[in-house]
């Protein structure tokens, strides 16, 4: 069982997890989020949204300059103190932006495939699927390597898209409200293995990890801790693991930051 005076490692989802997936609140995840600042334990967001998005949530949370995971996995940014790797200030793995899209408007063309992506709508229109507010949808459209899409066609038609799309060596992932398109190689269980051996080197210390989310696109993430929260979430389809020991996992009962809160308590006890 992990302890506060252990070197602990959060790691957490922000959509349905973190944030209430209708209303985006969080307040029911102060407490430990004031005993993360207080001790000065990392809390590392790891989300399908924009690098440009999780900064302002960094923001909101107080937790600026710390480093987290965008785009499911695409993305990597590094803490503000390791100015000197390499890769500072963020790493990104496979693809770019135009690229990708410029590979999904051939496939468009050449199958007729029907999706919608956040590129292809406006601001206005994005508010309305997300209940994002104008300025944060239009940091949601600031991918780097990844695009979220609604599909708007038959099973069969999908079938043959994720064929074409693995084909080009691409990968599609479920989250809460959209697909996603990647790299094949950028994943949020990659990212992670690759920003924790930066802690690791940077720190010169090894830490407990304990990962939180909610959708199916955070196995990768709940598979790659030492100890794992399935918070409780709205997909239809379940969030499956490797290691679904009840020691090392917990399911929440309760949706959102009062579950995120649930599966801390439930992991970390009170000194």
């Amino acid at each position: 069982m992990p302890y506060l005076h252990d070197s602990l490692l959060i790691v957490s989802d922000l959509d349905g997890t973190l944030l209430d997936h209708n209303t985006y609140r969080w307040e029911a995840a102060s407490g430990w989020l004031g005993v993360f600042k207080q001790r000065h334990i990392p809390l590392v967001l790891c989300s399908s949204k924009s690098a440009a998005e999780i900064m302002e949530w960094q923001k909101e949370l107080g937790i600026p300059g710390q480093p987290f995971i965008a785009e499911n996995g695409a993305v990597v940014q590094l803490d503000e103190r390791w100015s000197s790797s390499d890769y500072f200030p963020r790493r990104i793995a496979g693809i770019r932006h135009d690229e990708l899209m410029n590979w999904l408007n051939d496939l468009r063309s050449q199958y007729g495939f029907k999706f919608t992506c956040f590129a292809d709508v406006d601001e206005n229109t994005l508010s309305g699927w997300t209940g994002l507010t104008h300025k944060q949808a239009t940091l949601a459209r600031f991918r780097e390597a990844s695009e979220s899409f609604i599909w708007r066609d038959t099973p069969e038609m999908f079938n043959a898209f994720a064929e074409r799309i693995a084909d080009l060596g691409l990968m599609l992932v479920q989250g809460g409200r959209f697909w996603h398109i990647m790299h094949a190689q950028s994943d949020k269980g990659q990212a992670l293995r690759w920003l924790y051996e930066q802690y690791r080197q940077n720190d010169g210390k090894t830490y407990i990890t304990i990962g939180l989310g909610d959708g199916p696109n955070d196995a990768q993430l709940l598979d790659n801790v030492d100890y794992a929260v399935v918070v409780k979430g709205y997909s239809r389809k379940p969030v499956i693991l490797r290691n679904d020991n009840p020691e090392r996992v917990y399911h929440s009962l309760s949706y959102g930051p009062e579950g995120w809160k649930e599966g801390l308590d439930h992991f970390i006890p009170a000194e």
